[in-house]
């Protein structure tokens, strides 16, 4: 089974311009809508965070942003770290589900997008990452542009010995999903 984790796409990411939002959002909307016609599973994650970032649980800056079409059989988990799997039930939940590739797309992408990307590979999931629906900022020492690209080449040169890693865009996925599904 394929699931998709949609990573961090909350309203207070979003209050700062993120790269390539319009086509992100876009390409995250025709994931989730091919997942579920086919039978795989959407998961939205959201960071629960401090005051500070306004990404504490319940609030406004907490939520998904509208733009996404969150539908009621998606599943919802909430996380504290970068990690999505750190002491949430994101693993049983993979497990539980036969989940054979993780989809992965969101934001922030040098942060959580990496992180959960990375921790899926160590527990041995196949993943997919969708080059074009993944975001970020511009951080003091890099554009957003330069982070989102190092972070595709870099995934796509991962060594793995028992697991696999594609790094494709929607386009690619969607046109040639039976050769991501393992």
């Amino acid at each position: 089974m394929n699931v998709l984790l949609v990573i961090d796409m909350q309203k207070s990411v979003f209050a700062a311009p993120r790269l390539n939002t319009k086509e992100v959002v876009e390409n995250i909307n025709l994931l989730a809508d091919f997942m579920r016609r086919s039978g795989g599973l959407v998961i939205f994650i959201q960071h629960n965070g401090s005051q500070e970032d306004d990404l504490v649980e319940a609030t406004v800056g907490w939520e998904i942003i509208d733009e996404l079409n969150f539908k009621v059989e998606d599943l919802r988990l909430t996380k504290t770290a970068c990690d999505s799997f750190y002491r949430t039930e994101l693993e049983s939940i993979l497990r539980g589900n036969k989940a054979t590739n993780i989809v992965i797309v969101g934001a922030v992408t040098e942060y959580c997008v990496d992180t959960t990307l990375r921790s899926c590979l160590s527990k041995e999931f196949n993943v997919t990452a969708i080059s074009d629906a993944h975001t970020t900022g511009n951080r003091t020492h890099l554009p957003a542009k330069d982070i989102v690209l190092h972070h595709n080449q870099t995934w796509k040169n991962l060594i793995l010995p028992s697991v696999d890693i594609q790094v494709v865009t929607t386009s690619e996925f969607l046109n040639n999903s039976t050769r991501f599904i393992k």
